[in-house]
């Protein structure tokens, strides 16, 4: 009975490869950003550590001048987006990401001008809460993409992710059904993860732990692939080019979809901790905003 479903491989996949799986775009932004911070706070560290000047110094000074300045400036996008004559003045996709570049510019600047050091408890109070609300904003910001369309995109829905993920059609019973055993696979993972957690550690365990049983499941089906297209190989006489070509079409599938899957699994937490984030955020900020203003007075008086 097996042999009989490992013949019967579907048109969409014996006449073309499968639809390959959508662009990585949030890994690679968020990897490409994480990197592109630590070097600029490691070229910041190096200044501080060999540009020959100290905090109070008229070039310590000024670049705690010019990174106060964009800290201010932060305050703009949020500003935009409260009154209504300055909507305006430009699409908010161009002021989101002017607001992102000065909340790392502006605490690179600081950093740069305490020589990465605390000099008095007003000065380390400022600067660790300039810490805070650098790393909420770059938090808030991987969530942000989580929910969205994109960076700068409008608000994504549950349905348009399940749509997107193919959970809505009938498209990979149709292309795996000579794969029984990856298409029960695959509709089991989905049930699994479509099953709320009563109980909040096991809620909180299931979200940690989402990407590697994906991962655990694209193994397994990747390996049943492996073993049904070798079969269909060699009873239809494919040359070795196709025979790659065709398995790798299918393991994107697989892979695409168990991708949709987490997605839409991970919204609903990802929408909560969006609302938590922005809970937290705000009093982070007035912390800084209060604390920068104490240092600033003390430089001045003293």
């Amino acid at each position: 009975m097996q042999e009989t479903l490992t013949m019967q491989a579907p048109p969409g996949l014996e006449a073309a490869p499968a639809t390959p799986a959508r662009p990585r775009r949030r890994e690679i932004g968020a990897a490409t950003m994480t990197l592109g911070v630590t070097l600029l706070v490691g070229c910041a560290w190096a200044i501080s550590r060999w540009g020959g000047y100290a905090a109070s110094s008229d070039t310590g000074y000024n670049l705690g001048l010019a990174g106060g300045i964009m800290m201010l400036l932060l305050f703009l996008y949020p500003l935009r987006k409260h009154f209504r004559f300055m909507h305006g003045f430009g699409p908010a996709k161009y002021w989101f990401a002017g607001h992102m570049t000065l909340g790392i510019l502006g605490p690179l600047f600081i950093l740069v001008h305490s020589n990465f050091q605390v000099g008095s408890i007003n000065a380390g109070i400022a600067l660790a809460s300039m810490s805070l609300v650098a790393s909420s904003g770059i938090i808030g910001r991987f969530i942000y993409t989580r929910i969205h369309h994109g960076l700068y995109g409008r608000r994504a829905s549950l349905d348009e992710l399940r749509a997107l993920a193919g959970l809505n059609s009938k498209e990979l019973e149709s292309k795996l059904a000579f794969a029984p055993k990856v298409e029960n696979a695959l509709t089991a993972f989905e049930a699994t993860l479509s099953t709320p957690q009563r109980d909040p550690l096991r809620s909180v365990w299931a979200f940690a732990t989402i990407w590697l049983r994906g991962r655990v499941v694209c193994f397994h089906c990747a390996r049943e692939l492996t073993q049904l297209y070798k079969i269909h190989a060699r009873k239809k006489d494919w040359d070795p080019a196709k025979h790659q070509r065709r398995l790798k079409a299918a393991k994107q599938l697989v892979f695409a979809y168990v991708q949709g899957v987490q997605r839409v699994a991970q919204f609903n937490t990802y929408e909560r901790l969006f609302s938590l984030w922005h809970v937290l955020h705000v009093p982070f900020v007035y912390m800084m905003v209060f604390s920068a203003i104490a240092h600033v007075v003390a430089v001045h008086m003293y």
